[in-house]
């Protein structure tokens, strides 16, 4: 469990919001990040609304509908109508509570399973370098960044031949694996974080090429693995409202500044691209957000702020094109 408490410099609710949360903790594992933040954009990445904000597992718990981001103080207000200048300790341990691994159907679900299969239960989504993966995978994945297309399979035969394998015993293997996914004519249809076919997130790098996402997630994730600038341009499922982020020089500037991602996946088995992809999406507000989730039950996960959808993205697939 990670918690992070952000507020502004010289804030005297600081000290007391850290002094409940390890009363709260009460020796619970955590690990306990304080940030200082100075600026409007810095507290929209955060998701903070107010010093002092403590997020668990980068989500504000004690979040209020229509709040928006601030370097102002923050009021609490508690069950018996009083407030208070931070979250009780009883309100902090629900959270934590809520946080935690709960069991179903017999098995430890935890807060990392909603990032399964984007994260491959950890195994993330860098192909081994046996039997040619990583090296055709890699080709696919620059291809795509040259062109905005997916290669064929004359394009990556000499990639497969380096591990004396074909082309397409090399995409069989990956898509098996679930690193590309392959249409009915065995042709490339989606290689994370691309798609070869539109989606509602578009990508324009720096140099002009124009490219498709699978999800929000992967969209945030390609500056970091191609190491250039880019502009993502998405839409809010719900209220149509454009979502654009724009990296320049490895920061990322968000409009509208309240926007959030939602992270979740279905309750099914399959390929990232039928059970996740989907649902991972933009969001102009939080509030939008919640109304999404509202209307499709079947998916389970949570809303992020900037910074940690940021996080995620640049985790998951900054070093795909790494050379070791």
């Amino acid at each position: 469990m990670r918690i992070t408490v952000l507020t502004v410099p010289d804030c005297p609710n600081a000290p007391v919001a850290a002094d409940r949360v390890r009363t709260a903790l009460a020796g619970r594992a955590a690990t306990v990040d304080y940030v200082e933040v100075t600026e409007e954009a810095e507290a929209a990445r955060w998701g903070m609304t107010g010093s002092p904000t403590v997020l668990v597992n980068g989500t504000d718990p004690f979040a209020s509908a229509g709040a928006t981001a601030s370097v102002s103080c923050r009021i609490y207000r508690h069950a018996d109508g009083s407030t208070d200048g931070a979250p009780g300790v009883d309100e902090l341990r629900q959270a934590l509570d809520a946080a935690a691994p709960a069991e179903a159907d017999g098995e430890v679900r935890c807060e990392s399973d909603l990032l399964d299969p984007v994260g491959r239960a950890g195994r993330g989504r860098r192909a081994p370098a046996e039997r040619g993966l990583r090296a055709v995978q890699q080709a696919v994945l620059r291809h795509f960044a040259d062109t905005g297309q997916a290669p064929g399979a004359m394009v990556l035969e000499p990639y497969a031949a380096g591990a004396g394998r074909s082309a397409a015993e090399v995409l069989s293997d990956l898509a098996r694996e679930d690193f590309l996914t392959l249409d009915e004519d065995a042709q490339i249809r989606a290689a994370y974080p691309f798609s070869a076919v539109p989606t509602v997130h578009r990508v324009t790098l720096a140099g002009g090429t124009q490219l498709w996402s699978m999800c929000a997630i992967d969209a945030l994730g390609i500056p970091k693995m191609l190491n250039t600038d880019a502009v993502i341009v998405s839409v809010d499922p719900i209220t149509g409202e454009r979502v654009q982020v724009t990296s320049d020089n490895g920061q990322m500037a968000w409009e509208p500044a309240s926007a959030v991602v939602f992270v979740g996946r279905r309750a099914c088995d399959g390929p990232a691209a039928a059970v996740c992809c989907d649902a991972l999406n933009f969001f102009a507000t939080a509030d939008s957000a919640q109304s999404w989730i509202a209307q499709h039950p079947d998916v389970r996960g949570r809303t992020v702020g900037q910074h940690q959808a940021e996080q995620i993205g640049r985790q998951t697939f900054g070093s795909l094109l790494a050379d070791h």
